[in-house]
């Protein structure tokens, strides 16, 4: 061998090494960084259990918010504060049914159409707006619905309003979501079908939407996490009530709604973390699912 054979192959030796070096520093780094950034998401978390968990029971389920008089009673007594937070919970599931309702089909047609007519003026026009609607404040949307709908719409607060704001507030969501899984379907596809002969609405219906099913579900459901735990525009809409209600055109109460009026009554400020640990745990079982649904779309 001779030694300019040696020579390169110690330097390459050499530079493995370097290599090798560097990606474990670099590593070490990531961890460490990653470690410091979800450290304050375990300790809320840590918090949230430790003191929400002593107000979950049946009846936190099952019964509506108490009066602030109950709870001091109850407090007083040395014992737990009774009731729970049905009326939020029903107000809550109506709301996002309608505004999903809403903002689903008109938020996949919207991104349909950005993907067909993805270079045109119009078309950069509307994802414009989409943009600045995903980026504006949550209390801008509900005084623009509060001006929009309930004073001219509604013409009082109601669980319809508090809807339309929510329905607002998923529309960016699902818009670029269907576009953006749109764009990654092959051309190919579709072009296999209008090369058959095949409508276009079958086209959309039979083969785009079901090839692209996962990512818009993914959308979707991370949309719908987005705005359940929103409380400023529904304290412009929906406004809040102490009994259970469905009816759309009568006010409705929000875990959200109630988690603030609990925290601005000193006698019901327990309920403060158990309503918060409920609300974390149902948009984590809405992430969960939507990262299974992104890891079988993988």
């Amino acid at each position: 061998m001779s030694k300019t054979l040696k020579l390169e192959i110690l330097q390459a030796t050499g530079n493995q090494k370097k290599r090798y070096i560097k990606n474990k520093i670099i590593q070490i780094f990531v961890v460490v960084f990653a470690i410091i950034a979800t450290t304050p998401v375990f300790f809320i978390l840590f918090e949230l259990i430790k003191k929400g968990i002593k107000q979950i029971n049946f009846d936190f389920f099952t019964k509506v918010a108490p009066d602030s008089f109950e709870a001091m009673m109850a407090v007083s007594s040395g014992k737990g504060i009774p009731g729970g937070i049905l009326n939020g919970i029903g107000g809550t599931l109506i709301m996002v049914t309608v505004a999903s309702i809403v903002a689903i089909p008109l938020g996949l047609l919207i991104g349909i159409f950005l993907y067909e007519n993805g270079k045109s003026r119009y078309a950069n026009i509307v994802r414009d707006v989409s943009d600045i609607l995903q980026g504006a404040p949550s209390i801008v949307l509900g005084i623009i619905s509060y001006i929009w709908i309930v004073k001219n719409v509604t013409h009082g607060f109601s669980a319809l309003a508090g809807s339309m704001a929510l329905a607002i507030m998923m529309l960016p969501l699902i818009i670029r979501s269907t576009e953006e899984t749109f764009k990654m379907i092959p051309n190919s596809i579709k072009e296999a079908g209008l090369a058959l002969g095949i409508p276009y609405h079958k086209i959309l219906l039979k083969i785009l939407i079901p090839t692209g099913l996962s990512g818009l579900l993914t959308g979707i459901l991370l949309a719908i996490s987005r705005v359940i735990g929103e409380t400023a525009p529904l304290m412009l809409t929906a406004l809040g009530n102490p009994t259970l209600s469905f009816n759309l055109n009568k006010p409705v109460d929000a875990v959200p709604l109630l988690i603030w009026q609990f925290y601005n009554d000193p006698n019901l400020v327990d309920l403060v973390w158990s309503s918060s640990l409920f609300l974390v745990f149902l948009v984590l079982v809405l992430n969960l699912i939507s990262k299974r649904i992104i890891s079988k779309r993988k």
